[in-house]
């Protein structure tokens, strides 16, 4: 995994987290969203996230709203009911996750864990309300992007469920 690199102007690296979203080829990928300049500004609201293979990013029914931004490593999007476990998705490099929480306010609708080792990048929604006030064009270009990911999930009828 690439480490985080602090710049002398206090902003994270997030050469790798572009690098991953250039090259992802799934359907549900983000797509390349923002300039260098605007990924600049991003790389001051976001927060460095390492998982373990194996470890929980967030439960299902919890209220956090975070959104994640996946620079490496892969997620099992997991459905639970009293009866089993149900897989609903793996989510590879440069995607997103928690995007359904973010815009609905609900509690989350899956478990989401690391399948093998992952770096992410958290968006909080405190610091997603910062960014929306501070740099407006950025928070949009990002909303649109994270939207439009919500939206080919919600289309696909096998990954429905999937939106987190």
């Amino acid at each position: 995994m690439n480490t985080v690199v602090n710049r002398a102007d206090g902003k994270v690296d997030l050469h790798g987290l572009v690098q991953a979203i250039s090259h992802a080829t799934a359907e549900d990928s983000l797509n390349n969203l923002l300039t260098a300049e605007q990924w600049d500004l991003l790389s001051a609201y976001l927060l460095p996230v390492s998982l373990p293979a194996g470890q929980v990013l967030f439960a299902q029914g919890t209220t956090d709203r975070t959104l994640y931004l996946l620079e490496s490593g892969t997620l099992s999007v997991h459905f639970e009911d009293e009866k089993q476990r149900l897989r609903l998705a793996i989510v590879g490099p440069g995607s997103v996750v928690g995007e359904g929480a973010f815009f609905s306010h609900l509690p989350r609708s899956a478990t989401v864990q690391a399948g093998a080792p992952c770096k992410l990048w958290s968006l909080p929604a405190m610091r997603f309300t910062e960014l929306s006030n501070r740099q407006p064009a950025v928070a949009l270009h990002l909303v649109m992007a994270v939207g439009a990911v919500l939206s080919k999930r919600l289309g696909n009828r096998k990954r429905r469920v999937a939106s987190t």
